[in-house]
């Protein structure tokens, strides 16, 4: 705890567990300013902590007991690591002297955690804790950010520690830390290659904003006039109502407006960006073939998907600036990103108008996020689990500020990830307006927070799709396989009364006349509330899916 202490740790996400009565015992004696936050289970306590890292820039820390504990906390460590975002999972585990003699909870926590993280120990000797600690932030903060794990033995919990080890280092308490700056080379080949282009495009990734690079890239486009499009997790790279701001490209959340964009392009500059399945749509769109430019800081990103004529291995920030720099010294020739980036959203906003002003019912996704736009402010922070809300926020929630204002889980895509994730941002973030928006199958998978939302009285409004169905798989069964429908509806929930009994402040729509104020009155209640919408399922919408479409 005065480790954490020391590395400005000042929230931290856990549930309690036999194991666990040693680090919670300290928590209750010791002075430190670190406020622990008890959840319903260690996958949202995962969660929580990501969320939170992301809207802070500082690393988020959860923990939990051993055995199912452990087990729980998984998901959370593997989404965050996949994601770049760090979080320290402390567990806690069976006495060193027990193992092997079938203990209640034993297993090899280590060897579990291996594959899931960046770094991970057990700290079965007292003495070497401060340094692991150390080690454990340094991991966390530099060169891909990531998720660490620490292991701590009962006996271990209770062994003394030599007071002049108890120390930080403060370069990692906040991340990215220890930056990798660009080589010269790479930045000049950059702009030698955007020098030749006629109609270059930017594809960012989350990297940019997890780096802070967001005035960097804007510097740039302008200079340029270069548009930007961005991946689902790039979202906040710059602001989507900028002139050069092209939206989501890909399958999940680009149209066929925002393809032509990238398919017309002579030069794609990635930036932060794996050029993944969902970004490229299986790798077709950019086409192999065209100039492409890669900055990452991650060595392994680069050339991965592409021939790559420029790599650049450095933080997304520092290598922005540098490449700003060195073309604000050579005549550079416009890449007419102002018209490219407005035709695509007239295109986008043509189809979107009718839909979001439909009074069908069930309710259209369109219109709900229409009505969110209407009343949500634009510093609001949205957390969003994977199935229904994620596609339509990426193709149609025009962000009107850069930096982070969407959170999604898009490494692994597991339900029931935004509202625990709303949670750690809420924390993260008290000034903003967070939701959290999920359909029916993940509300399944995550109500029993809404028991730690009403403890904490944390102000975060829900909204939920309600079709009654899993969505995404009904809609691939629709579009891939014949129409054969199998095991993938459910019976029908009322959300609003499940969240009544846990004392949150709830509403349902089925009225799409009355969608807006109810809305409205819900992002103004003072303390947590949800709206259940009564919508169309995904297999019957216009849902911006590529594959669907197709």
């Amino acid at each position: 705890m005065r480790m954490l202490d020391a590395y400005d740790v000042r929230h931290m996400f856990g549930l309690c567990g036999d194991t666990t009565l040693p680090l919670y015992d300290a928590l209750h004696r010791l002075d430190h300013s670190i406020t622990h936050f008890l959840t319903r289970d260690e996958r949202h306590a995962a969660y929580m902590a990501d969320a939170y890292a992301r809207v802070t820039g500082k690393p988020g820390v959860c923990e939990g007991p051993s055995g199912g504990g452990a087990t729980y906390i998984l998901p959370g460590l593997v989404e965050a690591n996949d994601s770049s975002v760090p979080i320290m999972s402390i567990t806690t585990d069976v006495a060193t002297t027990s193992r092997g003699k079938y203990p209640l909870t034993e297993l090899d926590q280590v060897a579990l955690m291996r594959p899931l993280t960046k770094w991970n120990t057990s700290l079965d000797n007292a003495a070497r804790l401060p340094a692991a600690v150390r080690q454990a932030f340094r991991a966390l903060t530099t060169g891909r950010p990531g998720a660490v794990h620490l292991a701590l033995p009962f006996d271990t919990q209770k062994a003394p520690v030599d007071d002049a080890e108890i120390y930080a280092d403060p370069r990692h308490a906040s991340f990215p830390a220890d930056r990798t700056a660009p080589e010269e080379d790479a930045i000049r080949a950059a702009a030698d290659a955007l020098s030749g282009a006629k109609s270059a495009l930017a594809i960012c990734g989350g990297g940019p904003v997890l780096a802070g690079a967001e005035q960097a890239l804007q510097q740039l486009a302008e200079m340029l006039e270069l548009p930007i499009a961005t991946t689902v997790s790039g979202q906040g790279s710059i602001a989507e109502t900028h002139p050069l701001a092209v939206g989501v490209v890909g399958s999940n959340g680009g149209v066929d407006a925002t393809r032509d964009v990238v398919d017309a392009s002579d030069v794609v500059l990635f930036i932060g960006c794996r050029a993944g399945s969902v970004t490229t749509e299986r790798w077709r769109s950019p086409a192999p073939g065209k100039t492409i430019i890669h900055i990452d800081s991650d060595p392994m990103v680069l050339g991965a998907n592409y021939k790559t004529d420029v790599a650049v291995c450095a933080d997304a920030n520092l290598a922005l600036e540098a490449l700003v720099e060195e073309c604000a010294n050579r005549q550079m020739l416009p890449q007419n990103g102002t018209n490219r980036a407005s035709e695509a959203w007239e295109r986008k906003l043509a189809d979107f108008g009718p839909l979001a002003a439909s009074r069908e019912r069930p309710i259209r996704p369109e219109s709900v996020m229409q009505s969110l736009m209407d009343v949500l402010p634009e510093d609001a922070v949205i957390c969003a689990d994977p199935g229904t809300p994620c596609p339509y926020f990426s193709a149609h929630y025009r962000w009107r500020k850069p930096g982070r204002h969407f959170i999604t889980n898009r490494a692994h895509g597991a339900l029931g990830y935004s509202l625990a994730a709303s949670m750690g941002a809420q924390v993260g973030r008290p000034d903003a307006k967070v939701l959290a928006v999920m359909g029916d199958g993940s509300f399944g998978f995550s109500c029993g927070e809404f028991e730690t939302l009403v403890r904490y009285n944390i102000p975060i409004t829900a909204v939920v799709f309600s079709n009654a169905t899993y969505g995404w798989i009904k809609a691939g069964q629709d579009s891939g396989f014949g129409k054969r429908y199998y095991n993938v509806d459910f019976g029908r929930t009322d959300h609003a009364a499940v969240a009544r009994a846990f004392g949150v402040k709830s509403w349902t729509v089925e009225d799409p006349e009355q969608l807006t104020a109810v809305l409205r009155e819900a992002v103004a209640h003072n303390g947590p509330s949800l709206v259940d919408v009564i919508s169309q399922p995904l297999h019957e919408a216009a849902a911006p899916v590529s594959e669907w479409v197709a």
